[in-house]
């Protein structure tokens, strides 16, 4: 005997409206009415990696790959003390980089990353983080990425959207793209929200990503935007 089919508690599932891809302009207020919501929601977003410079967010961003904002806040403030400035970090010894950010996970790389980022920094920019995304991404182990977070955190300069897993996750999960490419999702999130909004929509995402809508467990019952969103389950 068949077994019955399992109750689909999805609200788009019943509702067409709620289901169906939104284009053009309806796909942007509904980008704007997701934006306006989170930003009443998380009035303190803001990039949760503790730093005083631009070479220290840079730093503490290259150790943030597959790594908790968390861990590396405790493993920065005696990095930060035993490198003050990108010449000593690109003099520091290798074994000794490895020793003191090993926690981070993938240590190796990321060594090798820092030494050249610093390496480059001391050289071509007399010790000062660039303030471009073309200069920046021409460092040693900084990607787009990388740059979207220091020129926006640091600098205070709106040139991109940073595009983490939890932003994502969050950008399929709300109707606003069904890429999964982190370039292609950047891209579509830069049509769709105001360029002066282009740093804190990230920090919005991530607040919402990390406190409810989690990656295996979303907490749709306590979601501001459970009634907008196409994947919500209450």
């Amino acid at each position: 005997m068949p077994k019955p089919a399992r109750k689909n508690t999805n609200p788009a599932a019943k509702n067409p409206a709620k289901r169906r891809k939104k284009k053009g302009t309806e796909l942007k207020a509904h980008a704007l009415e997701i934006l306006n919501r989170l930003k009443s929601e998380y009035p303190d977003a803001h990039c949760e990696l503790d730093f005083e410079t631009p070479l220290q967010l840079l730093i503490a961003t290259i150790l943030s790959a597959q790594c908790t904002d968390k861990r590396v806040n405790m493993v920065t403030p005696s990095l930060f003390k035993r490198y003050p400035d990108a010449e000593s970090l690109s003099a520091a010894k290798t074994e000794e980089l490895e020793d003191m950010i090993r926690s981070t996970g993938f240590f190796r790389n990321k060594t090798k990353s820092l030494l050249g980022m610093s390496a480059a920094v001391a050289e071509r920019h007399g010790g000062e983080v660039p303030s471009t995304m073309e200069e920046l991404t021409r460092l040693p182990g900084v990607g787009r990425k990388t740059a979207n977070v220091v020129l926006g955190n640091a600098f205070h300069l709106n040139e991109g959207v940073v595009v983490d897993t939890h932003v994502g996750r969050l950008s399929i999960r709300l109707g606003l793209t069904n890429e999964t490419d982190p370039v292609k999702v950047e891209q579509v999130l830069m049509e769709l929200i105001p360029g002066d909004d282009w740093t804190l929509v990230s920090h919005l995402l991530i607040f919402h990503g990390r406190r409810v809508c989690l990656a295996r467990t979303p907490r749709c019952e306590s979601c501001v935007l459970a009634d907008v969103c196409p994947s919500a389950r209450v």
